[in-house]
């Protein structure tokens, strides 16, 4: 039990600082060249823990293995981070912050089609209270900005993928482990996302210099590379809903984040809708009595 909490901790921890990490690189590096290099590094560096866990589970991987892996990758990286890093060049970064921390709820919607995790009347509640609380950041009727719309509608876009890519991930967790799954998805996700760039004629490595490296090597290498691990462990060793925790803490602490160090305002419409899907993420982790035995 201690472990999982640990490893929630510093998942959400790094989660909280990613958005307005990503803010900031921005200004210098393409979108598409950011996902690609953050999500190969972060892969890379847990690689040696890979093998190692390879080795102790007596894997040997297979093409059907790799072609899940790859899957993994496409949903996540070439799909989901991708709206996502766009996103947060639209909108604010609290408010793509609070939006795709809606995604444990498509999380439990799709868990429901792909593994044993089936949808409850209070999981049904928690969906809807959440998608008010989306209605309200994105407060429809008096949006004077329309990069706000398209920001807040990636977001939700990049939500609802990365819940697919938890519940198509939590099949075959426990047999990888979280550390395999975690690195070879990246590194093949981000090998088809290197393609793209090359047909795309993207930037791969310029665009990156001493000004910016210290901040691509922390959004690489902690916040994507060992905030996902830990993510990943969390869900490995109880299940979804407990693991959605870090997305609990998350619309918590990002909002704070984006004040402190971008300066943002946090309007009443978007205190409500943080406070909506508080309530909904509630319900949620109040579902199966997870507190008690997240097994």
């Amino acid at each position: 039990m201690k472990i999982v909490f640990l490893f929630i901790i510093i998942s959400a921890s790094l989660f909280s600082t990613m958005e307005v990490a990503l803010k900031i690189a921005a200004s210098d590096i393409d979108p598409f060249q950011m996902t690609f290099v953050r999500f190969l590094w972060g892969g890379l560096i847990i690689l040696p823990f890979t093998v190692k866990e390879l080795r102790k589970r007596s894997i040997v991987l297979k093409k059907n293995d790799l072609s899940y892996f790859l899957i993994l990758g496409i949903m996540n990286i070439v799909v989901s981070m991708t709206f996502f890093q766009f996103s947060v060049m639209y909108t604010k970064a609290s408010s793509a912050a609070v939006v795709f921390c809606t995604n444990p709820m498509f999380t439990m919607l799709f868990a429901h089609f792909l593994t044993e995790e089936k949808m409850t009347r209070k999981k049904i509640a928690a969906l809807i209270i959440s998608i008010i609380g989306l209605l309200f950041i994105m407060n429809p009727m008096h949006i004077h900005e329309p990069d706000d719309m398209i920001g807040i509608t990636l977001a939700f876009a990049s939500s609802v993928t990365f819940g697919l890519y938890s519940a198509f991930g939590k099949r075959r967790i426990k047999e990888y482990g979280g550390v395999v799954q975690t690195s070879i998805s990246f590194i093949l996700g981000a090998m088809i996302l290197l393609i793209f760039l090359i047909i795309m004629d993207k930037p791969i490595i310029s665009g990156i210099h001493s000004d910016n490296f210290i901040l691509m090597v922390y959004i690489s290498i902690f916040v994507t590379g060992f905030g996902y691990l830990t993510y990943f462990m969390a869900m490995e060793y109880s299940n979804t809903s407990f693991a959605s925790l870090v997305f609990f803490v998350k619309p918590a602490l990002a909002p704070i984040v984006a004040v402190l160090v971008l300066g943002e305002f946090i309007t009443w419409n978007v205190i409500t809708g943080i406070v909506l899907i508080l309530i909904g993420s509630y319900i949620t982790l109040g579902t199966g009595n997870i507190f008690k035995n997240p097994d």
